[in-house]
Formats: structure tokens, sequence, C-alpha cells
């Protein structure tokens, strides 16, 4: 019973400190540097709207498809 007490409540410590962390507004989880983004394909499949940073990129990458 003592082992099951003591798991409740360092897990019970583990979710404040990370709600803790929620509150004061830290830095979200980000991505790795590996994934479909590390290939080259991060917008190939399906991506219907691209964000701004993505089209800039584009037109760097194909300046001759420029209207």
């Amino acid at each position: 019973m003592n082992t099951f007490l003591i798991t409740v409540i360092v897990v019970g410590i583990v979710i404040a400190a990370m709600a803790i962390g929620v509150m004061f507004g830290r830095k979200p989880i980000a991505g790795s540097c590996g994934g479909l983004g590390a290939m080259g394909q991060d917008c190939e499949f399906g991506c219907k709207k691209p964000c701004s940073k993505r089209k800039a990129r584009l037109a760097a990458q194909n300046p001759e498809q420029q209207h």
C-alpha cells in the first residue's frame, strides 16, 4: 500500500509541475529536426493552403514560375 501511495504522490507532483510550466507560458513543445521535413517532403502530401514561410521558400526555389 505504501508503494501505491508513493507512486500516486510522485505522479501528482509531476502533473502539477507540468501544469505550472504551462501556466507560466514556457516555450511550447516543438518538433524535432527529423521527420518528413528533413527529407524535403514537408508539405508535398496534400497541403492545400501552405503558410507564408512555405510560399516564400517555394517562390525562392522557383523564380521562373512567378507571374
